[in-house]
């Protein structure tokens, strides 16, 4: 039987194991008891006679062995049998071939064994502990941890959390931006989990584009309530990012509560990922419409669906076109990855001299239609009148005479910017007509005897008599005046 002080010191040293190594009492038992059969295994050969008793309300223990009585002198292996003159002494009723029980002290066993147990047992709890750090993190896999930083080499950082327990953030999951010092605290996911022979090895990451959802959560609590849904993420770290989201209840803009007032909720979120650029837009199951939020702040004039090979052919206008591929081609690929189809950009030359965007009609056509015409991807008077008018009331969710309104108005444009006419001069730039819009008329009537050289000259828009003199001007016109009355 184990001493009293041994006791107390049983009872504090499993406490100590639950608060500090995350082991419970009835785990402990069994590692102890595996401790003891261990090295009763190695210094007798089997373990298969002995009981292991622990008690951890007392912290104490106790050894029994059972073996078969036999005849003195018959005894062959003394592990295992016990002559009849030693079994009486511990239960003088027994008999031969009878089961005896005694109580073995396990210091009697030598400081060897001893030692044993302490390499075992130590062995154990370490094992022990590995497994739990790995079923604790397997279950925390995509989820943010906090770690502070203990030693930063070329293509890691070393991390310990608040229990110790060592992280690696690998260079390659870093964002270009980040440079940490030993103490600073860090933000990540738990990317990976290994447990390679043993050795537990968990690898966290600030690129992975799980990290930006996870931010998203902890900053806007409709995404944590379940009211608003992340879509879809694409994610260049360090420089740019598109998220498309949805919400559940018409009540709520999900554009709108991302960025917060003012931007309050995603500043947070930029802060942590280095000044990333961030587009938050509204996410929907028109391909087309998808497509064109998702290449914003360009404005499309027009795409081509192929639905078999997943790709898309986006006409802009030229001075849009550099918006849509953005700097270096981010904004392109981005697009691309957050709606899962090839992009290929164009230029559409003729849209850009014929046609005219739907805000400039906002003095004749009601905004909230030009905002159901914007919403199944027609952004330009031409694009509207390429579809049916019954197209136009499906998609767009718009009565019949409205539709009909707007057409009219859109055709109406296209109409005022006719040609010229074949029957008007161009060389000229004056028809017949018109020939005395750019002279001046003289009649009888208006003509006097009086009439001053400066009245006439006034009434001339042309130099022709700038090196006359005043008779002869006014000659002229009486003979002009004198031919035309004989004409009539």
């Amino acid at each position: 039987m184990a001493k009293k002080g041994d006791t107390i010191s049983m009872i504090d040293t499993l406490a100590e194991f639950k608060e500090l190594k995350n082991i419970d009492k009835d785990t402990m038992i069994n590692v102890l008891e595996e401790s003891f059969r261990n090295v009763i295994a190695k210094m007798f050969g089997t373990d298969e006679n002995y009981d292991v008793i622990i008690n951890p309300e007392k912290g104490d223990f106790e050894i029994w062995r059972n073996r078969i009585a036999v005849k003195d002198g018959h005894v062959q292996d003394s592990n295992l049998q016990i002559p009849l003159s030693e079994a009486y002494k511990i239960d003088p009723s027994c008999e031969e071939g009878e089961e005896v029980t005694d109580e073995v002290h396990f210091a009697d066993f030598g400081r060897r064994a001893i030692l044993n147990l302490r390499q075992t047992l130590a062995s154990k709890i370490l094992e022990l502990q590995k497994d739990n750090l790995f079923a604790q993190y397997k279950e925390m896999i995509g989820q943010i941890v906090v770690a502070d930083v203990y030693q930063v080499w070329k293509k890691e950082i070393l991390l310990l959390d608040d229990d110790g327990n060592e992280l690696l953030l690998p260079k390659n999951e870093q964002i270009p931006t980040d440079f940490y010092r030993k103490g600073e605290s860090v933000r990540a996911i738990v990317q990976k989990v290994d447990n390679d022979n043993n050795n537990t090895r968990i690898l966290l990451s600030r690129t992975d584009k799980l990290f930006l959802q996870r931010l998203f959560e902890l900053e806007v609590p409709e995404i944590n309530d379940g009211l608003i849904t992340i879509r879809a993420i694409a994610r260049i770290p360090g420089e740019r990012a598109k998220i498309a989201v949805e919400s559940y209840d018409d009540r709520i803009d999900p554009v709108g509560a991302c960025v917060g007032m003012k931007g309050s909720r995603i500043r947070g979120i930029v802060r942590e990922l280095r000044n990333e650029n961030i587009d938050v837009i509204n996410y929907t199951n028109n391909t087309t419409l998808f497509i064109q939020r998702a290449l914003s702040p360009a404005k499309v004039s027009s795409i081509r669906i192929y639905e078999d090979e997943r790709k898309a052919e986006v006409f802009l206008r030229p001075e849009e076109v550099s918006l849509a591929i953005g700097k270096g081609g981010l904004n392109i690929k981005l697009a691309s990855i957050l709606t899962d189809y090839t992009i290929d950009v164009f230029r559409d030359i003729e849209e850009e001299i014929d046609d005219i965007y739907l805000d400039e009609f906002a003095d004749e056509i009601d905004l909230w239609v030009i905002d159901a015409l914007k919403n199944i991807g027609c952004n330009t008077a031409k694009s509207v009148l390429a579809l049916k008018p019954e197209e136009i009331m499906e998609q767009a969710d718009l009565e019949e005479q409205t539709v009909e309104e707007v057409i009219a108005i859109l055709s109406k444009e296209f109409e005022e910017d006719e040609p010229i006419a074949e029957n008007e001069s161009v060389d000229g730039l004056v028809d017949d007509e018109n020939e005395a819009d750019y002279q001046t008329e003289a009649s009888e009537e208006d003509y006097t005897e009086e009439t001053s050289y400066e009245e006439i000259t006034d009434n001339y828009p042309y130099d022709d008599f700038a090196d006359d003199e005043p008779e002869d001007i006014i000659s002229e016109t009486e003979q002009d005046l004198g031919d035309e009355e004989k004409e009539e």
